[in-house]
């Protein structure tokens, strides 16, 4: 009896580890409270243009909202999309970081997200599915096959449930938030 107890439980386990990936990806965010905003502030690399954070910062504290700050990651053909990314994550993650400290230092509250996908407009499109968002603010660049490119952010324009807005500095304006010679705490 313990015996057949115990494969039953080791059947059920197995069942829903296979189960727990298609769970996830079904999953809604829960209804936010009325009145209360989120900001997505979406990007690809290891910089960001420090106009979008300026604005993603005024504009959250302005609307007293959370600011999700969401790192999106490329996921190759071969692998799962919930597979582990960690040399991903080793160029996404200092700049996530820096993004929070210094919304944290303006008083504003932080939702971070890493949000996987098989090109970073699969990854953004997984994330607009799962998430409630009022305003997603996003640095446009010139340079190619860096960050989301112009179809993607027609498609943004037309997809998202929210307010877009695409900053995109002047040519001379090159200040951005950047992980290059970054250590430790910063």
């Amino acid at each position: 009896m313990t015996t057949v107890l115990a494969a039953a439980g080791l059947l059920l386990g197995i069942l829903i580890g296979l189960a727990a990936p298609y769970a996830r990806r079904r999953r809604r965010a829960p209804p936010r409270a009325t009145g209360a905003s989120q900001i997505l502030l979406p990007f690809t690399g290891t910089t960001l243009s420090r106009r979008a954070l300026e604005a993603a910062i005024r504009l959250a504290k302005v609307e007293q909202a959370t600011l999700m700050p969401a790192f999106l990651a490329t996921v190759p053909l071969t692998l799962s999309l919930e597979s582990p990314l960690p040399r991903q994550c080793t160029i996404g993650m200092p700049l996530l970081e820096a993004i929070e400290q210094r919304a944290t230092a303006e008083g504003i509250p932080i939702d971070s997200r890493v949000q996987a996908g098989r090109s970073y407009r699969h990854a953004l499109a997984r994330l607009l599915e799962a998430e409630n968002f009022d305003r997603v603010i996003i640095s446009a660049t010139d340079k190619p096959r860096t960050g989301l490119s112009g179809p993607d952010l027609l498609w943004l324009l037309e997809h998202a449930n929210a307010e877009v807005l695409i900053l995109r500095p002047a040519p001379q304006d090159t200040r951005t938030i950047s992980t290059a010679g970054l250590n430790g705490h910063f």
